[in-house]
């Protein structure tokens, strides 16, 4: 046989490890549990759960779960019943997890079978529900979640008043909590977090004695009267302020770093990108980088990277897989290909490129594409 035929297959390099991605995006499990320890010790005694949902805000359910395990969280929000079957097979058996959005009709034996506790929103899912532990024979878990306010998700009240007139509604239920979601909790000043507090208040006397949860991240900064026996954060754990436009109380979480692909000198008047919406106003050293709208960072957002702490802006469009960025501030030949430029980090955080771009860090988070390799540190 051919020598060269008998020779071992080089490793593998995925479309996702280091040597082959055109970006790195940096996790620190350490920074998420340090968060998860600062928001604790402003809830005190209170129970404090952590929410995964959107893959972990994109940074990866498992992972982040199994940081926050370490720290001693054992209650878990997702918002589908496939987040919650995955994530219960990656933490095992003993944590709670709680699906938000409820359970499409059809699928309670799918979150019977993965021990999944159901957040019901309607009658209809109530219902349901009541039916899965009858089949089960035996008692299932549930939040019941009642909308204060925010008209998204939860019973409304005339709901409320109808299932508090069935002395069966919640037979073969265990209820773990009744809960609600504020809608402005972002802004301490706005009257409808007060508003939602006493509608709430009204509404859990309605139903069955259990424990309460009304707080989201923000909340938490609301202050005891909004904090009952469970909070539920999310963005503040990934590093997003909770308390805007005060200073961030949380640490960054995450650091986006893209590669150089191509170095290239241009002359006064060159047409830079798709539709030469910028053209050189003299010449220009500029570099492409392997990182576009395909990977979540949106067309629109006008904005810049850094490298070595010198700032280096986006000049034309951003590309499905591409961003040019004009490079002139560096001395010639310092920045080359498959060097690493900052889009999040020390140099912009991910509220920074949020306002870049007009929207928010959660969006900036859970656009992050599949592309990039994830590395994992401090966990």
């Amino acid at each position: 046989m051919n020598d060269a035929l008998q020779k071992s297959p080089p490793e593998e390099v995925t479309a996702t490890s280091e040597v082959a991605a055109g970006a790195i995006l940096t996790i620190d499990l350490g920074a998420i549990r340090e968060n998860y320890r600062r928001l604790k010790a402003r809830l005190g005694d209170v129970a404090c759960a952590g929410v995964l949902k959107a893959d972990g805000y994109g940074l990866g359910a498992g992972q982040v779960g199994a940081a926050l395990l370490r720290e001693g969280c054992d209650i878990f929000f997702v918002a589908l019943l496939g987040e919650g079957v995955a994530l219960r097979r990656s933490l095992g058996a003993d944590p709670a997890i709680f699906v938000l959005n409820g359970i499409p009709p059809g699928a309670e034996p799918d979150a019977v079978a993965a021990n999944l506790c159901v957040v019901i929103n309607s009658h209809e899912q109530l219902a349901a529900w009541r039916a899965a532990a009858r089949r089960a024979g035996r008692k299932l878990p549930a939040a019941v979640q009642v909308d204060s306010g925010m008209s998204r998700l939860g019973m409304a009240p005339r709901d409320v008043d109808r299932i508090a007139a069935d002395p069966q509604a919640f037979d073969g239920i265990d209820i773990r909590y009744v809960m609600s979601h504020l809608a402005c909790a972002d802004e301490p000043e706005h009257p409808a977090n007060e508003k939602q507090r006493l509608a709430f208040e009204q509404l859990r006397k309605m139903l069955p004695a259990a424990p309460a949860s009304l707080t989201n991240s923000s909340g938490i900064f609301l202050g005891p009267s909004f904090h009952y026996d469970l909070a539920r954060p999310g963005a503040a754990l990934y590093g997003i302020n909770p308390t805007p436009p005060k200073s961030n109380p949380m640490l960054p979480v995450v650091r986006l770093q893209a590669k150089v692909a191509q170095t290239r000198s241009v002359e006064k008047g060159a047409g830079v990108g798709y539709g030469h919406t910028y053209h050189a106003q003299g010449p220009l050293r500029l570099a492409t980088i392997s990182f576009g709208y395909a990977d979540g960072w949106q067309r629109r957002a006008a904005s810049a990277a850094w490298f070595e702490g010198v700032r280096l802006p986006f000049v034309g469009r951003v590309s499905m897989d591409s961003i040019i960025l004009d490079i002139s501030a560096l001395p010639g030949g310092r920045l080359r290909e498959g060097d690493l430029v900052e889009l999040l980090g020390p140099s912009q955080s991910v509220d920074d490129a949020a306002g870049h771009a007009g929207t928010i860090g959660y969006e900036i988070l859970t656009s992050l594409g599949p592309r990039f390799h994830r590395r994992y540190v401090g966990g």
